[in-house]
């Protein structure tokens, strides 16, 4: 009896079993934690791959044909080799740099330079639009000196610079960071203020403070606009060092350069 009991329970188990729905395979993969891309996803994400190896095997192309074309053109006469000098001139002098240990050591100092004069770049930049923004009053007051102080020529200072500083390498940092700072300070104020007013507004009515409003919205906001700045700053005091190493240093890139001219190397 208990036999016959199970028999029949078995039956009633996979009839029930025969009944129901079948579950699409994505509902099974989305009930257990895992989510499985569509067709459609799928193609587009190999699309997306492909575009990027495209752009790529484009940039390398080009990389790869003007340093050739430039080559080619030194060796056929086009390009007067030695003023305009070539790819293999230039891998030959930089091994001879190497191998007299150099090369290294005046491109570390370079770098530490730039990163160097980059850091407080982008410290003074964020600290000084966010106060323009915070107070009208004193951004209304300074905005015209950062205008005419962006507007100097930087290169012209560096010699004021070592008459006031010396000739070290303070000099040097402080000519990239005056190459930089002013115009990235008014370039992320006019983008503080820009922003969305209404999302402003919106904190303000849920009682924000100002606070509230310069870490919820103006800077969640603007961090594409910073980032965008602080890539542009990164190459300005690359320059700014280059300049600063012209005139006031013995180490370096820019000395290699002034040395290199001066021997016609």
């Amino acid at each position: 009896m208990r036999a016959f009991h199970k028999l029949s329970q078995g039956l009633r188990d996979e009839r029930a079993k025969a009944a129901a729905p079948a579950v699409p395979d994505s509902t099974r993969i989305e009930t257990t934690g895992v989510l499985a891309a569509s067709p459609a996803q799928t193609l587009y994400m190999k699309k997306i791959k492909q575009h990027r190896r495209l752009v790529l095997f484009i940039q390398v192309f080009l990389l790869v044909f003007i340093i050739a074309a430039w080559e080619i053109c030194s060796d056929v006469g086009l390009l007067n080799s030695f003023i305009f000098s070539s790819p293999s001139r230039m891998i030959k002098s930089a091994a001879e740099l190497y191998h007299d240990g150099n090369l290294l050591g005046h491109i570390g100092i370079t770098l530490a330079e730039t990163f160097g004069s980059f850091l407080l770049v982008a410290v003074f930049t964020i600290l000084i639009a966010v106060l323009l923004w915070w107070n009208q009053t004193f951004s209304e007051i300074l905005e015209p000196y950062f205008v005419i102080l962006n507007s100097l020529p930087k290169s012209a200072m560096a010699p004021i610079f070592i008459v006031w500083l010396g000739n070290n390498m303070k000099t040097i940092i402080i000519t990239a960071i005056s190459l930089a700072v002013f115009g990235s300070i008014l370039n992320l104020y006019t983008s503080f203020i820009s922003t969305d007013p209404d999302k402003i507004k919106l904190i303000k009515t849920l009682h924000g403070s100002r606070i509230d409003c310069l870490t919820k919205v103006i800077l969640p906001l603007n961090l594409p606009s910073i980032l965008s700045i602080l890539k542009v700053d990164i190459g300005l005091c690359l320059i700014g060092v280059v300049i600063g190493e012209f005139l006031a240093a013995k180490q370096g890139l820019g000395y290699l350069i002034i040395y290199g001219s001066q021997v016609l190397r």
